[in-house]
């Protein structure tokens, strides 16, 4: 009876000890997959989008979102740059003060230049002043611009008002700037039937400023949209200057037409020589001036566009026509300084495509560049005939490099070409006649 009796007991523990020990073994597989589920989806690389962070400006402004294609609207100068609120010509020549801000101005030692409010990048106004034509006087020429001098004894500073521009050319007339022609401008009045006064017709002009022959301080104004005679009304500092300075500076004025897409376009600029100004009269007082805004292409007109000398080397064996550029001499002065930063652009032609650039270093600050750079160009050849420079030519471009504004072509020289005559030709000749000899000549620039 008690063998009856402890048989089942045993039993029954024993089924439920199974029973037990399969539930908690259940119990851990499930949880071990469900923290490989969990770390799995916390792994994917498909993660939500996060939430776009706002770009803080180096400069301290309010953080703004990054665009994809930015412009110059509404850029404002540094914190820290002094901001004269310039007045409109009838207020100023009622009382011609320049403010300052006591709080943001920035004193700077005696043997510092300095100018205050200098903008990054034209500031693009907006509000487009009503087009205009400007004055009859100013038909027929690229324009004026109107400024402002005044020397603040008691900080040694050069405040320059740029007031405005009148009578600017259209864009249409201002899309070649190397191209401008003071004869091909309007010598009359224009009406709007052919559409000088649309918006179509007008500019977005902007002026830099810099001081001569330093070249170290340049300042811009702001663009103003659609118009040919805008209105700037915007004060320039220069700090640490002394009288005796002033007289053997110039103030050097480029108008230029903003444009979003290329390079500005320069519409003139204006030299104003300071010991051509009474001193004595701009100080602790304001003084308006005007001039005339001059083309630059004029200066090649009257100076020449130079030469240049090449060395030319044909070898049939390699089908290779090696250029080396020399030297150049006699260039025109392309800056208001005397002085040029030229460079070469060669072209190789094949029955009048071209098939191969090339181009030297530029040369900075210099009337008389030596290049001594070596090209090789290969000259494709035609089966079943040896290699001939037939239909082969080579343009040469020299140019004055600027870093905003579209580099200004000086000359172009054609060899081997329909247009090569004169010592082009001879020269060419000589080369094909003469295989494998490195012959050298000097050549004029042409337009």
């Amino acid at each position: 009876n008690t063998l009856e009796t402890v048989v089942p007991a045993v039993l029954g523990l024993t089924a439920a000890a199974i029973l037990a020990v399969t539930a908690c073994f259940c119990a851990r597989r499930i949880r071990r997959q469900n923290k490989k589920t969990n770390h799995e989806i916390s792994s994917l690389p498909f993660q939500p989008p996060r939430p776009p962070r706002a770009v803080r400006s180096p400069s301290g402004q309010p953080p703004q979102y990054l665009k994809k294609s930015p412009s110059p609207t509404g850029i404002k100068p540094p914190p820290g740059t002094v901001l004269h609120n310039a007045q409109s010509p009838t207020e100023s020549a009622a009382k011609p003060v320049v403010k300052y801000s006591e709080e943001n101005e920035i004193i700077p030692p005696p043997s510092s230049k300095l100018i205050a409010n200098e903008p990054k990048s034209p500031d693009i106004d907006t509000q487009s002043e009503q087009i205009g034509l400007g004055d009859e006087n100013d038909y027929g020429r690229l324009g004026s611009i109107v400024f402002k001098l005044r020397f603040l004894s008691d900080r040694n500073a050069l405040v320059v008002s740029v007031v405005r521009c009148r009578g600017l050319p259209g864009r249409n007339q201002t899309s070649s700037s190397t191209a401008t022609d003071i004869s091909a401008l309007p010598a009359g009045p224009l009406s709007s039937s052919n559409g000088s006064n649309t918006k179509q017709n007008a500019t977005d002009p902007y002026v830099k400023l810099q001081l001569l022959p330093d070249k170290q301080h340049k300042v811009k104004t702001r663009v103003v949209r659609n118009t040919r005679n805008p209105v700037y009304d915007e004060d320039f500092t220069f700090y640490g200057l002394t009288l005796n300075e002033l007289a053997s500076m110039s103030l050097h004025f480029v108008v230029l037409s903003f444009d979003r897409y290329s390079r500005d376009d320069v519409i003139g600029e204006v030299v104003c020589p300071l010991n051509g100004i009474d001193l004595q009269q701009i100080e602790n007082q304001q003084v308006a001036l005007s001039r005339e805004i001059q083309p630059r292409n004029l200066k090649i007109r009257a100076q020449g566009r130079g030469e240049l000398l090449i060395s030319l080397c044909w070898q049939p064996a390699a089908s290779r026509l090696t250029v080396v550029l020399l030297k150049a001499r006699n260039l025109p002065r392309m800056d208001v300084t005397g002085l040029a930063d030229p460079y070469v652009k060669i072209y190789l032609l094949y029955n009048g495509q071209r098939i191969a650039k090339k181009k030297t270093h530029v040369k900075k600050r210099t009337l008389s560049p030596v290049f001594n750079e070596s090209f090789a160009f290969d000259i494709p050849t035609t089966e079943g005939s040896g290699a001939t420079l037939e239909g082969v030519s080579l343009e040469l471009m020299l140019l004055d490099w600027d870093r905003v504004t579209k580099n200004e072509v000086i000359g172009r020289l054609e060899l081997g070409g329909p247009r090569s005559n004169g010592s082009a030709l001879n020269h060419w000749k000589e080369v094909c006649n003469s295989p494998r000899r490195q012959i050298a000549d000097w050549h004029k620039l042409r337009e």
